[in-house]
């Protein structure tokens, strides 16, 4: 797991090695102006954004409850870069405190599981090429050679 803090610390990102992202924030770690109080807090606005490798591409704003304080995204793309920003939504007429925003990218885990995988396979291919080896090797010794070594016992010298 990787943390990834925002600039005033309310929200991590926490970069899990399965590709999952968790969101974890809490009011106390807005800045100033100090936050209302919870009550007048109706929940949270969270928006994202990912670079791919010619465009930006938004992602759907997610409305969270109030006593939502984490977040899973579930699938999230090996190296792509992120953006989430969350801002705490609060009951008129009260100004929200602004966006916390956190960047990260995920490992692509993807690319270290097909390597794994490779060479658990070529490793299996080179262990059965030898076998494959000694095995030629015992047949043409032992059940060839014995046919031709008793043809030329036989043979006077």
């Amino acid at each position: 797991c990787r943390a990834h803090r925002s600039a005033g610390g309310a929200l991590v990102a926490n970069v899990l090695r399965n590709g999952s992202v968790l969101l974890q924030w809490g009011l106390r770690h807005w800045g100033p102006p100090r936050p209302p109080p919870a009550a007048a807090l109706r929940g949270f606005a969270l928006n994202c954004s990912w670079d791919g490798t010619y465009t930006r591409f938004p992602c759907d704003s997610v409305e969270l409850g109030a006593a939502c304080r984490d977040y899973l995204l579930p699938e999230a793309h090996g190296s792509v870069r992120y953006r989430l920003c969350l801002r705490p939504r609060y009951a008129p007429p009260r100004p929200a405190p602004p966006a916390q925003c956190v960047e990260f990218r995920v490992e692509p885990a993807a690319m270290r599981d097909i390597v794994v995988a490779m060479t658990a396979v070529g490793g299996s291919i080179c262990v059965m090429l030898v076998f494959i080896c000694l095995l030629v090797a015992y047949i043409t010794e032992n059940l060839m050679s014995p046919a031709l070594a008793r043809a030329a016992a036989a043979a006077p010298r």
